[in-house]
């Protein structure tokens, strides 16, 4: 036993005696180099110091001063305040009422009442009328006719703020009383002849209307009205007119588009033959697109007129019309100088309402057409020549086709035999239309002279050609304006001057041997002034005095106005 384990020892030592024996290495020692680019960094880099060399031998010293006060005693007897702070005056604003009554009376018996009222129930809405009487005996020096006028009017609305839109309604009646007084002075009237005239024409208008705007959508609203018109001789005309409009932007640009539709009908009981009666009605259906341009200091508008209208009288027919839209302006100095330009048209629907507006004395006999306005074009420049001192000029050239004037309707009497109406005398108007193109120039100014000082003044001249009539009937080639406003705070006064230029007309004959006589109405001034004294906020005293040269010219053919007329009253403000 011994013997074997003797025997395994002695194995074990030689194994291991042979594990720790190392064979000999035969690599060398040997030197790698590794070569990468250089990439410098912040902390390789050190700052130089440098220390300047002071080659100065010599040291400055600093030098004592010796310094002492004379001091002189002086008597004061100041004594400061405490500190302020400065109050800026400022002028209390007069209160405003939004409610008057108006009443006055002037020579040729002459009442004026007008009153304005509205109120509201809630915060989002407001209801409220307006109402107006002025009236007239008459008395013109040397008219053998009444010449007594009337004009009531009373206007009513209600408007209401929704969220996203704002609607109004309104509505009114309008009753009108005039006379056709104006006999010419070419013929002899008997008073068999004066005596079997009835001269009086009333006219009764009835009308409803409404708009409404849109906040912050593409359809931005519209406004319609309707118009019915009658008189005493059996006339009658309906108007309506819808206007919707839209606008929506493209970039930066706006395009926006009116709509237009518009009827008219109306009759009247005879012509001036006396021999049929006259009916007509129109149609119109418009689109007018534009698209608007603003660039820093330049606006312009591209824009058509489109058109489609028919009518069943005085051989019109169904048409397409087109038209130019286009403006443009340009600011060369900031509010010192502007620039403006643009070629502009449009279908005008006469109508018998608006002829009587402008000239109530018409016959009821009326040709009524439409006016096509082929092209308008003009420029000018506007701006201020100062800070307070404000100016337009314009040129302008158009062409107008069926362009309306007023011209005496021929007389039916040589002064001895008798009229069956009071209109067939020579003292009244038809309409007549010719195609004419005008000329124009235009100049206004305004200057502020002050808070309470302000005048002004505008000038227009007209030339016409082209028409086939033998003149251009009673509208003249130049006008003129001119006005003075002084406002205190207790005083306030106003002066107006018109002038108009010389006009033609003609007086024919019907039926009668008499040749026709051209009539020339020569020009004439007309001077109005008014002012008037605050006695408080909410009463004041005012006075007009009209016509002050006292002419008795004729705004129309025959038709001489009154005399020098003075008119005083008072009005009272109030809030309900």
């Amino acid at each position: 036993m011994r013997y074997k384990t003797f025997i395994f020892t002695l194995l074990l030592v030689t194994t291991a005696s042979f594990a720790q024996k190392k064979k000999k290495d035969t690599l060398g020692t040997e030197v790698i180099n590794v070569v990468k680019p250089y990439t410098p960094t912040v902390s390789d880099a050190f700052k130089i110091k440098s220390s300047p060399e002071v080659n100065d031998t010599q040291i400055s010293k600093k030098k004592e001063i010796q310094y002492s006060i004379f001091s002189i005693p002086v008597a004061s007897t100041f004594t400061p305040a405490k500190g302020k702070a400065k109050v800026l005056r400022v002028d209390p604003s007069a209160p405003i009422y939004d409610n008057f009554i108006t009443a006055g009376f002037g020579n040729f018996s002459t009442p004026q009442v007008e009153i304005f009222a509205h109120a509201n129930s809630t915060r989002y809405n407001d209801f409220g009328g307006f109402l107006n009487y002025h009236s007239s005996k008459g008395g013109i020096d040397n008219v053998v006719l009444n010449d007594d006028f009337a004009d009531a009017r009373l206007d009513l609305f209600y408007k209401q703020e929704e969220r996203d839109y704002d609607w109004q309604l309104n509505g009114g009646f309008r009753f009108q009383k005039y006379n056709w007084y104006g006999l010419p002075e070419q013929i002899n009237f008997s008073q068999n002849v004066i005596a079997g005239l009835a001269e009086t024409q009333k006219y009764t208008n009835i009308y409803l209307g409404g708009k409404m705007d849109y906040k912050d959508s593409f359809f931005q609203g519209g406004a319609s009205e309707l118009n019915y018109l009658t008189d005493d001789e059996g006339s009658s005309e309906l108007h309506v007119l819808i206007q919707p409009k839209i606008e929506f932007p493209i970039a930066s640009e706006y395009i926006n588009a009116n709509a237009r539709l518009e009827y008219l009908k109306g009759d009247f009981f005879q012509n001036y033959a006396a021999t049929n009666s006259i009916d007509y009605s129109f149609f119109t259906l418009g689109f007018n697109p534009n698209f608007e341009v603003l660039r820093d200091n330049l606006t312009v508008n591209l824009g058509v007129d489109l058109l489609y209208s028919s009518g069943s009288a005085n051989g019109e027919e169904s048409k397409i019309y087109t038209y130019p839209n286009v403006t443009a302006s340009y600011i060369l100095i900031d509010q010192v100088l502007t620039a403006y330009a643009g070629a502009t048209g449009g279908l005008h629907q006469n109508t018998y309402n608006a002829y009587v507006n402008e000239n109530p004395f018409v016959s009821p006999t009326l040709t009524i057409k439409r006016t096509d306005e082929q092209y308008n074009a003009f420029a000018g420049v506007k701006g201020k020549l100062a800070s307070n001192v404000g100016y337009n000029f314009k040129a302008s050239y158009k062409s107008e086709k069926d362009k309306p004037l007023y011209k005496l309707n021929p007389s039916k009497t040589d002064g001895t035999t008798v009229v069956t109406k009071g209109y067939e005398a020579g003292n009244s108007f038809q309409i007549v239309y010719d195609d004419i193109k005008t000329l124009g120039a235009f100049a206004e100014i305004s200057v502020d002279f002050s808070k309470e000082l302000k005048f002004g003044g505008s000038l227009e001249f007209q030339s016409f050609s082209g028409g086939s009539l033998a003149e251009v009937w009673n509208v003249p080639e130049l006008k003129a304006s001119a006005f003075a406003n002084y406002n205190q705070d207790k005083w306030f006064a106003g002066a107006n001057l018109f002038f108009v230029g010389e006009r033609k007309d003609e007086l024919t004959f019907t039926n009668i041997n008499i040749a026709s006589q051209a009539i020339t109405l020569g020009n004439y001034v007309d001077l109005n002034i008014n002012g008037g004294y605050k006695f408080t906020d909410k009463l004041t005293a005012f006075a007009k005095i009209n016509n002050i040269f006292s002419s008795s010219y004729q705004k129309f053919a025959n038709f001489k106005v009154q005399g020098l007329q003075v008119f005083a009253g008072l009005t009272y403000k109030f809030d309900l």
